[in-house]
């Protein structure tokens, strides 16, 4: 194999004692990896193995001088992207500042709140009225003109490396849109591009997938195949009909997405967000979803990566239970060689969770599955993001907590629906399933925490209370351990914005309720003391600078949670060297009372310590102090 490799090297004629050195020695100390991993999905195909090397030569090759000097760069910092520096946001370019280029005017206010890492909503191609908010692809490689050009992609990109900032795309492997050339050909017949996707003449396969096969869209999008009259053939279109998923039995098929992500990698993205990996390999009588050879195709596009393209972290978009996310960062001899990245989504849904009932239980007994991921791959956490929430955690958890599953999420969905009595949230229910009554939860940040409700009412003490929820949830999701995510708005308290229902392309996905268009006369309240605006930016600017302080909050896997004593609170302990955080947080409507003897049950603790949140200094001495919480209060405390 090793010669085989060599071959080819010579052949694209690698400088392997010169500027090639350092890739030479990625190739050959991955080679072995590489081929096992994709014999593992492809076996006994050397040709087309030999093919997947000129590809990872080809993308080196093409990698421009400027991320070459960046790649070594990153290198030198070692888990470059488990830095306590970097704070994310993630954005619609057309929502946020209507395309590319005005997005560079709007760079100061990023950098003012602290924001050094952008996502970049999907950004390509994608067609008018069925794009799924750019998850239906007809282009990989074309910037929808509603955005701009590639070529602002690029000049964008380099400002951000010029202003020390980094950038984030999405790509989407799990399917095309039935608009993209490939499916144009499969439509006209071509069988090449046909097997490109589950392509079937009858109902028999479709039937057999369909019998196992869970349904992501039931409102909107039953079932998982759609008839295709230009080829009278049924195609497999999981999340939406106009959505074709690629079929990865086909080392074909793989080939060409890998070279679309080497195409990102070397317009400089610096994490590349895989959208929903879980589902990108189908096999009949299975779910479809988290099957083994999903983390085999995973594992070998990071090999890849880390040969071709080493500065580019991965992403994956994994929104499943967290005895199956955590084998996304890899497992046994793959232990944080798969995904980088993946969404503490469980974390998110439990915040919510302790939100509305005021009860810490539920979240605590998660952690011990959470607490698993390896040092050297990393979380994004988050408050809010485009998607709903969904409340999919393990039943035995809400169990542990004393409550029953069924009636614990019918009382969630009341709850940040505005149903239930006394509830100040604003949210609605999305892809609700009347067989299983099973749903999700749309709505903003500031909606769900009361701000909507509260501004209506012109009530002061709601409004008040409204924005302690909102920095409650935020603080508790930066200092956990991970890249902490913003959502565009909910920095300056944006509530839901229902002009979505005006527009057809948009008015059956209720999700748009949090994906407001900008303002930027409300923005520039965020510069006026005294207004709500100014309040919840400020508030989260003072977190996102506090954290950026704190060596010790950069993920070194070096979280305990603490024993509080009651069900108000969660409070964690993070440390290094000599160094100590804890994070304690107050979840309910009601004063909690917090005693210093809890700290010292986890080592010896000072006389004094720093109150990072509000600047004051704690007495921790005569031992033990007795402090109170206020209702949905926190402490940021540290040595």
């Amino acid at each position: 194999m090793h010669q085989k490799v060599n071959a080819v090297l010579k052949k694209h004629k690698t400088d392997i004692a010169g500027k090639d050195n350092d890739f030479y020695i990625r190739m050959l100390t991955g080679a072995s990896s590489m081929h096992y991993l994709f014999n593992e999905i492809y076996p006994d195909d050397e040709n087309m193995f030999i093919k997947l090397v000129e590809l990872v030569i080809k993308a080196h090759r093409e990698r421009p001088d400027d991320l070459l000097k960046r790649d070594g760069q990153k290198a030198e910092k070692a888990d470059w992207f488990l830095s306590n520096q970097i704070t994310g946001m993630s954005l619609y370019v057309d929502r946020f500042a209507g395309n590319i280029r005005s997005l560079s005017s709007r760079l100061g206010y990023l950098e003012k709140l602290g924001v050094n890492l952008l996502h970049l909503m999907p950004v390509f191609e994608s067609p008018q009225g069925e794009s799924d908010g750019g998850y239906a692809v007809s282009d990989f490689r074309k910037v929808d003109k509603r955005f701009g050009t590639l070529n602002d992609l690029k000049n964008f990109r380099k400002l951000l490396s010029e202003r020390g900032m980094y950038l984030m795309v999405d790509i989407v492997l799990n399917h095309t849109s039935h608009k993209h050339q490939w499916a144009l050909k499969a439509k006209a017949g071509d069988k090449k591009y046909q097997d490109y996707f589950y392509m079937f003449g009858d109902r028999t396969m479709p039937d057999a997938y369909e019998k196992t096969m869970p349904e992501v869209f039931p409102e909107s999008s039953p079932g998982n195949f759609t008839w295709v009259p230009e080829c009278d053939k049924w195609a497999m279109t999981v999340f939406h009909k106009y959505q074709w998923d690629l079929n990865y039995t086909n080392p074909l098929a793989f080939l060409e997405m890998l070279d679309n992500i080497f195409f990102y990698a070397n317009l400089g993205v610096d994490v590349l967000r895989i959208d929903a990996p879980a589902f990108i390999w189908k096999q009949p009588g299975t779910i479809c979803m988290n099957l083994p050879q999903v983390h085999t195709l995973l594992r070998l596009i990071k090999q890849c990566v880390l040969i071709a393209t080493p500065g580019m972290a991965l992403l994956g978009e994994a929104i499943v239970e967290p005895h199956e996310l955590l084998k996304y960062f890899g497992t046994c001899l793959y232990t944080a060689k798969e995904c980088d990245f993946a969404y503490n989504a469980t974390q998110m849904a439990l915040q919510w969770d302790m939100l509305a009932t005021g009860d810490t239980r539920v979240m605590l007994a998660s952690q011990h599955e959470l607490m698993q991921k390896p040092l050297g791959a990393s979380w994004i956490t988050y408050t809010r993001c485009h998607d709903d929430i969904g409340l999919g955690y393990n039943d035995d958890m809400i169990r542990h907590a004393g409550y029953d599953p069924v009636q614990h999420r019918k009382f969630l969905k009341d709850y940040f629906s505005g149903k239930y009595k006394g509830s100040q949230a604003t949210g609605a229910l999305f892809s609700f399933n009347p067989k299983t009554g099973d749903a999700r939860i749309s709505g903003s940040l500031a909606s769900l925490c009361g701000l909507e409700k509260a501004l209506k009412a012109n009530d002061p003490d709601l409004i008040k209370l409204a924005i302690k929820k909102i920095l409650l949830m935020q603080a508790h999701s930066f200092f956990l351990g991970g890249v902490p995510m913003l959502f565009y708005g909910d920095e300056a308290g944006y509530t839901n914005d229902y002009s979505y229902l005006n527009d057809p392309g948009k008015s059956y996905d209720n999700r748009w309720m949090h994906r407001p268009v900008i303002d930027w006369s409300k923005n520039k309240r965020t510069g006026k003391k005294g207004t709500v605006e100014h309040e919840i930016f400020s508030g989260t600017q003072k977190l996102i600078s506090i954290r950026k302080k704190l060596d010790l909050i950069s993920d070194r896997k070096n979280l305990t949670w603490l024993n509080t004593n009651n069900h108000q609170t969660a409070a964690y302990i993070r440390t290094a060297e000599n160094s100590r955080f804890y994070g304690i947080f107050n979840f309910s409507g009601r004063t909690a009372g917090f005693s210093t003897e809890i700290l010292a049950a986890y080592g010896e603790i000072p006389s004094t310590i720093q109150n990072h949140w509000t600047g004051e200094k704690l007495n921790l001495q005569p031992y033990p102090e007795k402090w109170t919480i206020e209702p949905y209060g926190f402490y940021l405390l540290g040595t």
